[in-house]
């Protein structure tokens, strides 16, 4: 249930975006924040929402998150202006990451027998696929309906009903080492993506060269080397840049990143055309994107069975080209009146692509990765999905912005709106070729070898004892990349 009302408020939230531009007089950059004050705060607080549930009771910290998500939502469909609207997303995105990461932890601790938590992580899997197919839909209907709010509406019951169900039958569960708090390297990931973010966004109003932008961008990567060299020090850091010797983690880390920037454009941009431009209502907006959705529920199943019995390198390449296939047909037929075959085929391109993609993200994260590391490089690998599509649509949004698509405080069909979206294709088809180049250098046998290297590190070996034998080698990394396989593809749809 909590799963289901975040992907649904994910999903839907992007249908209902042209109604809260008109209703609160948003900018394009408003709407990018809306978007991302949630995918934000979410991106910076994973991890440590998941260490303080190993610590302090993951039934206790899920409970406050379910409580926080609904308070935020409340809140949401209240906001009397955008600011109100993203402050109320900020804490919607707080109680959030106490929930997706926190439940998979209370369903591995509950279903200690390894079929029956195979079904239960298979329901949990297949709830992303009906709020990814359900969530334009439903959020086009109840937008029509009853207005925008009506997206943050249907959040308070299904989610009072979770706590309660929650304090009924969830047993408490603690780790029994947990992991030591690590406040100076949390703030510094905060600062490192609310200022590239904001300098993002906010640069086609300021200028990319102005003094806010440029001392934005300067901030991030002060934070950027301060997280580096603080965490390279500390026994139990929040991000471990040993992980980043293993070209397979470094690899997927960049691929979650480049493909989940690839769906928050695409879901940015297709919203606002599909209202704005087509001027379809946000039902049949909804409607329009059901290929999309579709063709991922329909994948991702698909791509976990191919990376248990042929590895990741694959699904990975077919996801890439998929996404390219689809950002180079739409950048290339931009059209008000473009006809809805040629629309379907680039969204279904995409469905195929990006539903492709999610399961040898995770399974790449962890290849090779000692067992008591493997958490937390999955962890890394889901906090890398939010970065991504909170960078997808700050970068996206802001090319828009700049090419003059929305300028004075409304979306208008502005002469230059076939280039500005041709422009926003193109980021989009350059992402999923970038997912195809690192599904290749990822996963081949040197990439394997940097993993088996990382892992030797990281269970506290010597960097010169490895050993050579590029035999056994392989037969490590095979041996630890199958079992990940199975545990990893079904998780990777949460």
């Amino acid at each position: 249930m909590s799963l289901l009302i975040v992907s649904l408020d994910t999903t839907a939230l992007n249908v209902a975006l042209p109604d809260i531009r008109a209703d609160l007089g948003a900018s394009v950059s408003g709407l990018q924040w809306v978007v991302d004050a949630y995918t934000l705060v979410l991106a910076a607080l994973l991890m440590l929402s998941g260490s303080t549930a190993d610590r302090l009771g993951r039934r206790r910290v899920f409970r406050w998150g379910l409580l926080l998500f609904v308070l935020g939502s409340l809140l949401c469909s209240l906001a009397p202006g955008l600011g109100w609207l993203v402050a109320a997303r900020a804490l919607q995105a707080v109680g959030g990451s106490m929930l997706n990461p926190v439940a998979m932890s209370i369903i591995t601790n509950t279903f200690t027998e390894p079929r029956e938590r195979a079904r239960a992580i298979g329901v949990w899997g297949g709830v992303v696929g009906i709020s990814m197919a359900a969530g334009p839909l439903l959020g086009g209907l109840l937008v029509d309906v009853s207005g925008w709010q009506a997206i943050f509406w249907v959040n308070v019951p299904v989610g009072l009903a979770a706590w309660l169900l929650t304090t009924l039958y969830i047993p408490e569960s603690r780790a029994p080492r947990a992991r030591r708090a690590d406040p100076v390297g949390q703030l510094l990931v905060i600062v490192l993506l609310g200022t590239l973010t904001y300098g993002i966004i906010e640069s086609p109003q300021h200028g990319f060269g102005s003094p806010l932008v440029l001392g934005c961008l300067a901030a991030a990567l002060g934070a950027l080397a301060g997280l580096v060299a603080y965490e390279s020090r500390r026994a139990e850091p929040l991000v471990d840049p040993r992980f980043f010797r293993s070209l397979p983690f470094t690899g997927a880390v960049a691929t979650a990143v480049c493909a989940f920037a690839a769906l928050g454009g695409f879901l940015f941009v297709t919203s606002l055309y599909l209202q704005e431009i087509r001027h379809l209502s946000a039902l049949r907006a909804g409607l329009c994107m059901l290929p999309m959705a579709l063709m991922t529920l329909v994948c991702a199943p698909l791509s976990g069975r191919l990376v248990g019995s042929r590895g990741p390198r694959l699904p990975l390449v077919a996801a890439g080209a998929g996404m390219t296939a689809a950002g180079v047909l739409l950048a290339c037929t931009v059209s008000a009146d473009l006809p809805l075959g040629v629309l379907f085929t680039g969204y279904v391109l995409f469905g195929i692509g990006f539903g492709l993609v999610n399961a040898p993200i995770t399974n790449t994260a962890v290849s090779g990765m000692p067992r008591t590391q493997a958490g937390v490089a999955a962890a890394v690998a889901s906090t890398s999905r939010q970065v991504g599509s909170s960078l997808g649509v700050a970068v996206i949004g802001a090319v828009m912005a700049a090419g003059g698509f929305g300028a004075g405080g409304g979306l208008q069909q502005a002469a230059g709106f076939q280039e500005t979206e041709r422009a926003a294709w193109w980021i989009v088809s350059a992402c999923g070729l970038a997912v195809l180049a690192l599904g290749i250098l990822s996963t081949g046998h040197r990439a394997r070898e940097t993993a088996r290297r990382a892992a030797h590190l990281l269970d506290g070996g010597d960097e010169g004892d490895e050993g050579d034998g590029d035999d056994e080698g392989d037969g490590d990394t095979e041996a630890a990349r199958r079992p990940a396989a199975g545990r990893t593809s079904s998780e990777a749809a949460g």
